[in-house]
C-alpha cells in the first residue's frame, strides 16, 4: 500500500534558480525520492512491495502462481507424505487475459491531427466561406457562365454541396488541409520507427495485468524521437490519485545495470569514483533488489533516473532609451532594481514550470546526473507548462493503489486450484467396486455333475453368467442364511464427493466470470443453444462494456504519445542529425508533406483517436445498407464510400445525406423522363404532321409532275400533228402545184389545139358556154381546190 508522503523531506522551490541548478539541491531531491521509496517501513520498503506485488500478479496471469499456499492448505502439520498429487496451477488466469488483451489489438483505430492555429482557422474558414458563397449564388454564378463562358466559381461546381448539412459533413470526410496530411504521416512514420505496435501491446498486457502501464518519450540529436517501453515495476512517481497521473511532481524509473554500462552512461566518473562503487556493491550496502540471485547482484547496481518538476522565473529588465523606446534585456531572478523614480528601468517576470533531470545510484551518496532537461515539450496553447517524458495510466487507481483485472481473479483462481487438488485427493482415495463370497454357502451346493462348486468356480461363473447358484435350504433342513454366497460391494460415497467437488469448480469459474464481466459469449466457450444469436451478441457486448475502462485506459496512452510525439517534431525537423532521412522517408508518401515539414513549427496541432467501430456497430450499420441498398435509395457507388468512413457517426450522418441525394435524383430523373416523354411525344406528333404533310406534298408534287408531263406530252402530240399536217400541207400544195402546172399544159395545149384546129373552136366555146349556163341554172359553186377534212389543228381550222 502506497501511504501520502510525509511532509518537509523535499528542498524548498521558493530558492534562486541558480542554487536550483547545484548539484547540492538535486542531490536533496535525489535522497527524498529515495526515502519515499526505499526506506524500510516494518522490514519492507514501498518499491520492493510494490515490486513483489506485480511479480505474483505476473506469475498469476501466467498460470505459474506460487504452489506453497496449496501445501500448507493441505498438508497436516507440514506432513505431505501420504499426497501424490500434481501441484501444478490449473492455468485459469491466462485464457481471460488473452482474450482482454488480444480483443484489444483487433480495435482499428487512425491518429487524426487538426491545426487549430489563427492562420489554418483562417484557411479553414475562407474555404468554408467560398463553399457557402458559390452554393448561394449557384444560379446566378451558372447564367454567367452560360452567357458570358466566364467561370466564377471559386470551387469546382460539379462538387458543391446541396445543403449546409452536406456541407459539414464534406468538411469532416473530404477537406484536409496539405499540413494535417503531413502531420498525420509524420506521427505515423515515427511509430513506425519505434515498432510503437509492440510497445503498446506490451502496455495493454501491463493494463490487464498489473492494472498500470509505462511509455516515455525521449528526444536527442542522434536517435530523433524514441518512444520505449517502461516496465510499471520500475517506476517511482509522486502521490497521486489521479488515473492519468497528470498531477505529479517527479517521476522516474530503477534501472539495473553493470559496471561497464555505467561507466559508458556517465564517463565523467573516474577509476575511485568506479572503485568506491564496487566495493559498495561487494559489501552489500548498495542496495539491491530481489529479482536477480547473489551471486548474480555482484556487478550490478541500481540507477535511479528521475525528473523532478519544478519552476523558473524568467526576468527581463525593461530600459527607457534615449529615443524614448525601450528594450528588454534578460536577466537571472537575482536581478532586482532600485524602487525609485529616478531609475531608466524596471522588473518584468514570470513562472514557467521545468524539469530537471537527475540520475542517482540506490544507497550511496552519489549523484551521477543533475541538470535542466534540454528537451522539454510545452503544450502550444500554455507554454509556461510542461510535459514529462513518462506517460502512465492506471484507471482503477484508489490511494495510490492500482487494481486490475488478475488481481479480482487471484482468490478465486486459488479456490479453483484448491478444488481441483481435492479432487485429485478424491479420486486418489476411491476403492474400486468389489464382491462379498460366503465360502459356507458353497459348501452346501451340490452341482450333480460331480464336480465341486469351489470359490473360484463361482466368481468365474459370476463374471462371465452374472449367475449365481445358491441353496435356499441347508443338508440338515434348515434355512440356509448364505443361501446368495456372492454379494456385489459399494465403494461408499465416492462419486457423490467428485460431482461436489465439480460443483464447487464450476462455482468458482462463475465467480471468475462474474467478477470480471468475461462471459461465456465473450470466449465462445460456453454458447448457450436455446440463446438467440441478437441474444448471444448482446452478452458478448456487455462483457466489452465490462472491460472498456481497459480499452480507454490504452487509447489514451496512445492518444498521449502522439501529442508528445506531434510536438516533438519540430525539434526532429529541425535539430536531429535523422533529419534528411526522416524527410525522405515521408516524402515517398506524399511530395506535398516535403513542402509542409518546413513550416511545421508555426502550426499548433491537436490530436484525437479516431476509433473504428467494433463488429456489433459495424452490423447495425451494415443492416441499415442493406435496407436502403434493396430499396434502391443509394447507389453501389455509395455503400463503397459509407463502408470505408470509420467513424459510425459520419457514415450514418453520410449514408442518411446519399438517401436523400439518390432521392432527390431519382426525383429529378423522374421529371426528366416525363419531360422527354413528353417532348417525344410532342415530337413524334409533329413528325407525324411533317410525315402527312411531306405526303401531300409529294403527293401533289406528283400530281404537277404528271400534269406537266401530260401537258409536255400534249405539246408534244400538238407540235407532232402540226408537224405532220405541215408536212401535209406542203405535200399536198406539192400535188396542187402539179396539177396546176397540168392544167397549165392542158390549156396550152388546148391553145395549141385552137389554133391547130380553130375549126373547132367555135363549137368547143359553144360547149363551155353551155356547161357555164348550166352551172349557174344548178346553183352551184365554184370548185374548191383545197383538201378537206386534214386541214384540223387542235380544233380550229387552217
Amino acid at each position: 500500500m502506497q501511504n501520502k508522503p510525509s511532509k518537509g523531506i523535499f528542498p524548498s522551490q521558493s530558492v534562486l534558480d541558480v542554487e536550483k541548478s547545484g548539484n547540492e539541491y538535486g542531490m536533496k531531491v535525489a535522497k527524498a525520492i529515495e526515502s519515499e521509496w526505499f526506506r524500510k517501513d516494518n522490514g519492507s520498503d514501498k518499491y520492493q512491495a510494490t515490486k513483489d506485488n506485480f511479480h505474483r500478479l505476473r506469475l498469476y496471469a501466467r498460470g505459474e502462481q506460487s504452489i506453497q499456499k496449496y501445501k500448507d492448505e493441505l498438508a497436516i502439520n507440514g506432513d505431505l507424505s501420504y499426497l501424490n498429487l500434481d501441484w501444478k496451477p490449473v492455468p485459469i488466469i491466462p485464457k481471460f487475459v488473452d482474450i482482454v488483451v488480444n480483443g484489444m489489438s483487433d480495435r482499428v483505430f487512425d491518429i487524426k491531427t487538426y491545426s487549430q492555429d489563427p492562420d489554418s482557422l483562417k484557411q479553414k474558414t475562407d474555404y468554408v466561406e467560398s463553399m457557402l458563397r458559390d452554393m448561394n449564388n449557384r444560379i446566378l454564378l451558372e447564367k454567367i457562365d452560360t452567357t458570358t463562358g466566364i467561370n466564377m466559381f471559386k470551387n469546382d461546381p460539379k462538387e458543391l454541396p446541396q445543403t449546409k448539412e452536406e456541407l459539414s459533413v464534406k468538411m469532416q470526410l473530404e477537406y484536409k488541409p496539405s499540413i494535417e496530411i503531413a502531420q498525420e504521416e509524420a506521427i505515423s512514420n515515427v511509430f513506425d520507427l519505434n515498432k510503437f505496435d509492440l510497445v503498446k501491446r506490451r502496455c495493454d498486457y501491463d493494463q490487464v495485468v498489473i492494472g498500470m502501464s509505462c511509455a516515455k518519450s525521449t528526444f536527442n540529436t542522434a536517435e530523433g524521437i524514441r518512444i520505449e517501453y517502461v516496465d510499471p515495476v520500475d517506476i517511482v512517481y509522486s502521490y497521486t490519485d489521479s488515473p492519468y497521473f497528470d498531477d505529479l511532481y517527479y517521476v522516474g524509473e530503477v534501472k539495473r545495470m553493470t559496471i561497464s554500462e555505467l561507466k559508458k552512461f556517465f564517463p565523467q566518473l573516474t577509476n575511485d569514483d568506479i572503485k568506491e562503487v564496487e566495493d559498495m556493491a561487494y559489501d552489500g550496502s548498495v542496495y539491491r533488489s530481489q529479482k536477480y540471485s547473489a551471486t548474480s547482484q555482484d556487478n550490478f547496481v541500481d540507477v535511479l533516473f528521475f525528473e523532478y518538476k519544478t519552476f523558473n522565473n524568467q526576468v527581463y529588465k525593461i530600459k527607457n532609451t534615449a529615443s524614448g523606446a525601450k528594450k528588454a534585456i534578460e536577466k537571472t531572478d537575482e536581478f532586482n532594481p532600485p524602487k525609485d523614480a529616478k531609475s531608466q528601468f524596471e522588473k518584468v517576470q514570470r513562472s514557467i514550470e521545468v524539469l530537471y533531470e537527475g540520475a542517482k545510484i540506490v544507497g550511496m551518496e552519489k549523484l551521477l546526473k543533475w541538470r535542466l532537461s534540454e528537451n522539454m515539450t510545452r503544450p502550444k496553447s500554455d507554454i509556461t507548462k510542461v510535459n514529462m517524458s513518462y506517460c502512465i495510466v492506471a484507471p482503477r487507481i484508489y490511494q495510490g493503489r492500482p487494481e486490475s483485472l488478475v488481481s479480482r481473479m487471484t482468490s478465486f483462481a486459488d479456490m479453483v486450484q484448491l478444488t481441483h487438488l481435492k479432487l485429485q485427493q478424491v479420486m486418489s482415495r476411491l476403492v474400486p467396486d468389489g464382491i462379498y463370497m460366503d465360502a459356507d454357502g458353497l459348501a452346501e451346493i451340490d452341482l450333480g455333475t460331480g464336480t465341486n462348486y469351489n470359490p473360484q468356480e463361482a466368481l468365474n461363473m459370476y463374471f462371465q453368467t452374472g449367475s449365481v447358484i445358491g441353496r435356499s435350504m441347508t443338508a440338515d433342513g434348515d434355512m440356509n442364511p448364505a443361501r446368495v454366497p456372492i454379494t456385489e460391494l459399494q465403494s461408499g460415497s465416492g462419486g457423490a464427493k467428485i460431482q461436489s467437488l465439480i460443483t464447487t469448480y464450476n462455482y468458482y469459474m462463475q465467480m471468475l466470470r462474474d467478477v470480471t464481466g468475461l462471459n461465456e459469449a465473450r470466449d465462445g466457450s460456453k454458447p448457450d443453444s436455446n440463446a438467440l444469436v441478437g441474444l448471444q451478441k448482446m452478452a458478448a457486448a456487455n462483457s466489452n462494456t465490462a472491460t472498456k475502462h481497459i480499452l480507454q485506459a490504452g487509447l489514451y496512452l496512445t492518444l498521449r504519445m502522439a501529442e508528445v510525439t506531434s510536438l516533438r517534431l519540430s525539434d526532429a525537423i529541425e535539430y536531429s542529425n535523422t533529419r534528411s532521412s526522416f524527410i525522405n522517408s515521408l516524402g515517398k508518401f506524399n511530395v506535398a508533406t516535403l513542402q509542409e515539414l518546413h513550416s511545421m513549427h508555426l502550426h499548433d496541432f491537436g490530436v484525437y483517436i479516431s476509433l473504428a467501430p467494433d463488429e456489433e456497430e459495424k452490423q447495425l450499420l451494415e443492416n441499415n445498407i442493406q435496407v436502403a441498398l434493396q430499396r434502391d435509395q443509394i447507389t453501389l457507388d455509395d455503400v463503397i464510400d459509407i463502408r470505408e468512413v470509420k467513424n459510425l457517426k459520419l457514415a450514418n450522418q453520410l449514408l442518411k445525406l446519399r438517401r436523400r441525394k439518390k432521392g432527390e435524383q431519382d426525383r429529378a430523373q423522374q421529371m426528366q423522363n416525363i419531360q422527354a416523354q413528353s417532348q417525344s411525344n410532342a415530337q413524334a406528333a409533329q413528325a407525324s404532321a411533317e410525315v402527312e404533310m411531306q405526303k401531300e406534298q409529294a403527293l401533289a408534287s406528283t400530281k404537277s409532275q404528271l400534269m406537266q408531263v401530260k401537258h409536255s406530252f400534249d405539246l408534244e402530240k400538238m407540235q407532232r400533228e402540226v408537224d405532220l399536217k405541215r408536212e401535209l400541207m406542203r405535200f399536198e400544195f406539192e400535188i396542187n402545184q402539179g396539177l396546176k402546172q397540168l392544167d397549165l399544159q392542158v390549156i396550152n395545149g388546148r391553145e395549141e389545139y385552137k389554133e391547130d384546129r380553130k375549126d373547132k373552136r367555135t363549137k368547143i366555146q359553144a360547149s363551155q358556154q353551155s356547161e357555164l349556163i348550166d352551172q349557174r341554172k344548178n346553183n352551184k359553186p365554184p370548185k374548191d381546190f383545197e383538201s378537206s377534212g386534214n386541214d384540223l389543228l387542235g380544233g380550229f381550222n387552217l
